[in-house]
């Protein structure tokens, strides 16, 4: 009997022993495994700097060899932009107001509605709801922009004609108001995000001055987020700005320099799609139009995007 003990010590020391060396072969190739993820994430991050490098890199350089035939007083301050033409002008200004009044348009239909949409989720939908709802809006995020250019062309376009007067076939307001759509869910998600980040405690402190709930959101809980929505706003327009498609589509190609939404225009966006998919002969003039145009986009949306950033800095520190 104390042999068969014996025998029953030594295969649970031998167990023991076995499960021990399995440990410790695990834990010397956990940090093998863990510095080969390491090394692949660290690769990605360089990968996506050596994108952008390039991209700045382009955009440099053949904006630099355009600006070498044309003079920068000329983009800059030439209201006529025909570089297509016989009669060749560069001013930037009428892609500029093109981007500029598509993209207004399309902030006045997404801001209040998701700011809203925002609230309710936030402050007024119990959990049950805001599951379903949340996603539910962020579909609309996921729809190519050429079902919106299309739905802008063949649809609102003519349901706006029936009481817009004058309002052309191509033309900023469809486009303006389907850009809108799209960039809800971005609004509504972020500005979301930021209102449920308020601490709780303010709302009470709210509610114990004797403030309604209607109060308490608009004077307390709203300006406590105001950060992260404004990070969420200028998000949705840089979004905006580049939307590429849907004015390409539906807002037509013609450059001119007006704020008025009912007739065709065109956006800096638009004229590099016009010019990609043309019979512009590479390294010319023209070609080198799109280079100028794009950096121009991209300072543009650069600009807003580091303000972003800086506002939801500041708005995460605000939280803590």
């Amino acid at each position: 009997m104390a042999d068969g003990a014996a025998v029953g010590v030594a295969g649970a020391d031998a167990s023991v022993t076995t499960e021990a060396a399995a440990s410790h072969a695990r834990e010397r190739k956990a940090p093998l495994t863990e510095r080969a993820i390491e090394a692949f994430l660290w690769s990605c991050g360089v990968l996506s700097l050596f994108t952008t490098a390039g991209i700045v890199v382009s955009l440099a350089y053949e904006s630099w060899l355009f600006f070498r035939t044309v003079p920068l007083s000329a983009f800059l301050f030439d209201t006529e932009w025909t570089p297509l033409f016989a009669d060749k002008h560069f001013g930037i200004w009428p892609l500029l107001a093109g981007t500029f009044l598509t993209s207004l348009i399309a902030v006045v239909v997404a801001l209040p509605a998701g700011i809203l949409a925002a609230i309710y989720l936030s402050e007024f939908a119990d959990p049950r709801m805001r599951r379903v709802l949340k996603p539910a809006l962020e579909l609309l995020a996921g729809v190519p922009t050429i079902v919106y250019g299309y739905f802008a062309l063949v649809l609102v376009t003519p349901l706006l004609q029936s009481f817009v007067p004058g309002l052309s076939g191509f033309n900023a307001l469809a486009p303006g108001i389907c850009m809108g759509i799209m960039i809800i869910p971005m609004i509504s998600s972020l500005s979301e995000d930021a209102i449920f980040a308020v601490p709780n405690s303010l709302r009470e402190g709210a509610y114990a001055l004797g403030a309604g709930r209607l109060a308490t959101i608009l004077r307390v809980v709203l300006p406590a987020a105001m950060s992260g929505i404004a990070a969420a706003l200028i998000l949705a327009v840089s979004r905006a700005v580049g939307e590429t498609m849907i004015v390409a589509i539906a807002a037509g190609q013609q450059p001119r320099l007006t704020l008025d939404p009912r007739v065709p225009l065109e956006t800096m966006t638009a004229y590099i799609v016009q010019v990609s998919m043309g019979d512009t002969p590479a390294d010319t003039l023209e070609y080198r139009t799109i280079f100028a145009v794009a950096a121009t986009l991209f300072v543009l949306t650069f600009a807003m995007n580091l303000v972003s950033h800086r506002l939801s800095r500041r708005f995460r520190v605000a939280a803590h």
